[in-house]
């Protein structure tokens, strides 16, 4: 008799299971304006269908009926928008302003506490895809496979690994592999791509020969990766030119006023082609840590949000915190009171010469932190550089997706594509600051963030 009522009680319990999962499956945005990453007006009075991982359909509270079963989450009130993509991270470090001491002392903890904070912490930021440029290849590959299997929290990852680079600096070969030959150069390409990687992270190329350079990035192209490259030097950029990298990272030339003459032709040479040499040329100008540097020194208050201790032991948030103490102090940023004058010109300078502007931050870096990073970088752009808040948003979500080659999964909110959502209360096309505070952040359907507060997994 004890047996039956068991199996009676079990059986009743997971019809209640699957009903409940059922209903958590399918799911109504409703009522907010829609940004849905494409180029036309914002959608008013919004409703967005899920089921499961992906957009069933999309429409409006009066021309889409929403089915009963379906799980309602009012977005009335607030803005929607694709989650936002972050493409310049570095989940291995924290923020931290010394880096030799991080690396001593905290590689064994990458895999383990570092990198799972920054992935949680960016993705209750609102960033559901990140692209992580540099770390050991063993910790990545990990902790990508930990959120792809529901583990941990996190973004999805697309990962270099190793930066490939002429020679590694002293104490990081870990995560820079230099290369010794064209040979070399390509077995190193051919490990990470074996591996699992997505992209291949190309630095100080000017420093290689010729030929090891090109043979890094056919070998990547071969294996249908994309090669990111530095350019911090203008020869990096011709080099990268020559060779065929295809997204450019930072603004840089130190305190150079403007890129020179025959960077820009060669830009404006390259962006003519279009999709005559596979696509638009992709740049990622990381300017809000140089541009808000001297602000930071006058206020830095941001500093001790307590977003970036998310996931961090107590003796790691110590040891980061000691190490910013002192702002002004930091060698790091020792020119960038010369560079900043220089940033706007700049950033003119690549929009008017055709190359499309993704939104990436060097997340990670001191004083950059994860949870903060992504919506500082698209404040600046709108605010400082004038560029308008559609197009930087669809610098965070749209041109990511088609760069990464994956526009038919991500990048937009439309039917058929993964539900990648977040909201925020307010227009942030007239205020993009607000997304510092992020209501609702939903990745696959799955919601991670809810009223401004993290969902417990």
């Amino acid at each position: 008799m004890q047996t039956r009522t068991s199996l009676v009680l079990i059986t009743l319990l997971a019809v209640v299971l699957s009903g409940t999962t059922g209903a958590s499956e399918k799911k109504a945005l409703v009522g907010g304006r829609l940004i849905d990453g494409l180029l036309g007006a914002p959608i008013a009075n919004s409703v967005i269908l899920i089921d499961g991982e992906h957009i069933e359909a999309v429409g409006t509270v009066d021309t889409l009926p929403i089915p009963e079963d379906y799980q309602r989450i009012s977005t009335e009130g607030m803005s929607v928008l694709p989650g936002l993509w972050e493409m310049h991270a570095h989940l291995m470090i924290n923020g931290h302003a010394d880096y030799p001491h991080w690396q001593q002392t905290y590689r064994d903890r990458f895999a383990s506490e570092i990198m799972p904070a920054s992935a949680e912490q960016l993705l209750l930021s609102g960033v559901t895809t990140v692209r992580d440029l540099g770390a050991p290849l063993q910790a990545s590959l990990e902790v990508r496979e930990r959120i792809n299997s529901g583990e941990i929290p996190g973004p999805r990852l697309f990962i270099s690994g190793p930066f490939i680079q002429h020679k590694a600096y002293p104490g990081t070969e870990h995560y820079r592999w230099g290369v010794d030959g064209v040979r070399d150069a390509r077995a190193k390409v051919q490990q990470l791509a074996e591996a699992g990687v997505d992209v291949i992270k190309l630095v100080d190329q000017d420093e290689m020969s010729l030929e090891e350079a090109e043979a890094v990035v056919d070998e990547a192209h071969k294996h249908g990766l994309p090669v990111v490259g530095h350019s911090h030097r203008p020869e990096e950029i011709r080099r990268g030119l020559a060779i065929g990298v295809d997204n450019f990272e930072h603004t840089g030339l130190a305190a150079a006023p403007e890129y020179p003459s025959d960077v820009i032709a060669l830009l404006e040479e390259r962006t003519a082609t279009g999709r005559v040499r596979g696509g638009p040329l992709y740049w990622t100008p990381t300017v809000e840590g140089l541009w808000n540097y001297d602000l930071t020194i006058a206020n830095p208050e941001h500093l001790d949000n307590s977003c970036w201790h998310r996931g961090l032991a107590e003796d790691t948030i110590a040891d980061i915190k000691q190490s910013i103490r002192s702002p002004k102090e930091l060698l790091y940023f020792d020119l960038t009171p010369k560079r900043k004058p220089t940033l706007i010109r700049k950033i003119h300078q690549l929009r008017d010469a055709g190359v499309v502007l993704l939104v990436g931050t060097d997340s990670g870096i001191p004083m950059k932190f994860h949870c903060q990073s992504t919506w500082r970088e698209m404040d600046v752009w709108v605010d400082v550089m004038g560029i308008p808040a559609q197009e930087t948003i669809r610098a965070a979500t749209y041109w990511p997706a088609k760069m990464m080659k994956v526009s038919d999964q991500w990048g937009t909110v439309t039917p058929g594509k993964y539900a990648d959502i977040i909201a925020v209360k307010g227009d942030v096309l007239r205020h993009i600051n607000l997304l510092q505070n992020v209501d609702l952040v939903m990745k696959g359907g799955e919601v991670f963030k809810q009223h401004g507060r993290a969902v417990s997994q």
